[in-house]
């Protein structure tokens, strides 16, 4: 299965989300956000080599490590350079190699956002718990539904105090779960360490275990 992580707006947490759940699910996590990678990188062919036709996309990922990763570079020339008309084909064959695949992509309403959306046979929708998320997450859920994916569930991230989940689920109709405000994910990427692995009975890590499920579900 491919899942595509996505969102409304930019710094809702979608990177770390991504990162947690490639770890959760055993996937392979590709950062699919051309203009503004979040997701960590290590010197070696990336995305945009393989998006400019540079790179086979087996040789770009990194394996070895807590999560197995596609990085994309930090240039603008690779992104410019990058035809995101070979993106399905370099999902696919991570997909046939390795299995599940997490792709991070870009955040908001950009055309690029709607091309790995295009690939992806469900999505995950993160969400901010403030009071315009729930327009933004419709919205982005149209985009998904108007490109053929399938909504498998939804992140409310960064809960500090009670949001309304139940409202979140009934309007865009699949599970949601509220992934609480916690340090420990907000330094999981950087450090290279997934919390679902160096903290897993944390409650961070329950939350996370949860959307997992969900996706599980989704994909039977």
């Amino acid at each position: 299965m491919i899942l595509a992580v996505v969102s409304g707006k930019g710094g809702v947490g979608k990177s770390t989300l991504s990162f947690e759940l490639a770890a959760e699910l055993g996937s392979v996590v590709v950062d699919a956000d051309l203009g503004m990678a979040n997701l960590p990188y290590a010197p070696g062919p990336d995305l945009h080599d393989v998006l400019a036709g540079r790179a086979d996309p087996l040789e770009a990922v990194r394996s070895g490590g807590p999560v197995s990763i596609l990085p994309c570079g930090r240039t603008l020339a690779g992104a410019r350079a990058a035809d995101t008309r070979l993106l399905a084909d370099a999902l696919h064959a991570v997909e046939a190699a390795y299995g599940d695949v997490v792709v991070d992509c870009p955040a908001g309403m950009r055309a690029d956002a709607g091309v790995p959306l295009a690939v992806a046979d469900a999505c995950v929708v993160v969400a901010s718990p403030k009071g315009y998320a729930l327009a933004d997450a419709v919205r982005t859920r149209e985009l998904a539904r108007e490109l053929g994916c399938g909504l498998a569930a939804v992140a409310v991230n960064r809960v500090v105090d009670a949001v309304p989940l139940d409202a979140f689920a009934d309007v865009l109709g699949a599970p949601a779960t509220g992934i609480p405000a916690d340090s420990r994910l907000a330094e999981a990427v950087e450090r290279f360490e997934p919390v679902v692995a160096s903290s897993p009975e944390s409650l961070p890590s329950a939350r996370i275990r949860e959307l997992a499920d969900a996706v599980r579900v989704s994909g039977r």
